[in-house]
């Protein structure tokens, strides 16, 4: 919402302003001279990039639009379900434990709580570890270095989209240039026609200038930012169950190794110490869980 919001007002303003001073919008609206800097756009894009990379930033940016991060709801369910695989790994034989997260789509842990089992990629990450405390012989600092490497390596394959958004804003003002060029050299070609005419083809031009810039830096440019900022906020959800895993691997009772991970929220969207033991002490249950039920 604040994406549309922002571009609103900064075109609400652009325009606005041009007619405040005697601008005709007619002047710039050039729809080719736009097919030209955005066609040029994308597929310079497409060129430098794998599909896959092209897919996932359409995801991001969708992402980053709708503004999909984590919430205070879902860090109390990766809380409780931290607790509730801790509480059982400290419990419960091998063999039993062993069957959640082999199989987390048929454990009873993890189907309590939708939220974090929908996600493939933190699942499987909880799974790994929980698998590693597991065997018994791992030291906590040599499992928290690997973690460290997993989450940096998860970050930067997540924020590539922002670098290539960012690597196309950089072009699109000399993409408008090009826009300008082409249309300098048609007003050129209608040089023998009036001064009106001829004024009106070269201001048509400029236009392509305008249009790269505009997109460039009111457009562009703060969306692959919004994109960075959104998937480094869906990749702290990872630091929260390093923390809390590494707290319980040191000894910490998994009440208090939950709350290691609680501290590393931001304090925007973190639960407070009530919230997080209201959606643990009740079986592990979460909200979304007592709801349902």
């Amino acid at each position: 919402m604040g994406v549309l919001i922002g571009l609103a007002v900064a075109i609400g303003s652009l325009v606005s302003g041009y007619v405040a001073m005697g601008g005709h919008l007619a002047v710039i609206w050039q729809p080719w001279e736009y097919v030209i800097i955005c066609g040029i756009a994308i597929g310079t894009f497409i060129i430098a990039n794998p599909m896959a990379l092209v897919k996932d930033t359409g995801r991001a940016a969708r992402e980053a639009i709708t503004g999909a991060v984590p919430k205070r709801e879902h860090y109390l369910s990766i809380l409780g379900l931290l607790y509730a695989l801790m509480r059982e790994l400290k419990n419960r034989p091998r063999n039993e434990v062993e069957g959640h997260i082999d199989q987390p789509e048929e454990s009873e842990i993890f189907k309590s709580f939708p939220s974090v089992l929908k996600d493939k990629d933190l699942t499987l990450f909880i799974c790994d570890y929980a698998r590693l405390i597991i065997i018994g012989n791992a030291r906590p600092h040599e499992i928290e270095a690997l973690m460290e490497e997993e989450i940096a390596t998860l970050k930067r394959d997540r924020t590539k989209p922002y670098y290539s958004l960012n690597t196309v804003s950089e072009a699109l003002p000399a993409l408008g240039i090009v826009a300008a060029v082409l249309g300098i050299v048609k007003a050129l070609g209608a040089i023998d026609q009036s001064p009106a005419i001829l004024g009106g083809l070269i201001a048509s031009a400029l236009v392509g200038t305008f249009v790269g810039i505009f997109i460039s830096y009111a457009f562009l440019s703060p969306l692959a930012n919004k994109v960075k900022a959104t998937r480094e906020k869906q990749t702290r959800v990872y630091v929260i169950v390093k923390q809390a895993l590494i707290a319980y691997m040191n000894g910490a009772l998994p009440q208090i190794a939950v709350e290691h991970g609680r501290k590393g929220i931001s304090v925007e969207y973190r639960p407070t110490i009530d919230e997080v033991e209201a959606a643990t002490t009740t079986g592990g249950r979460s909200e979304e869980l007592k709801e349902a039920a």
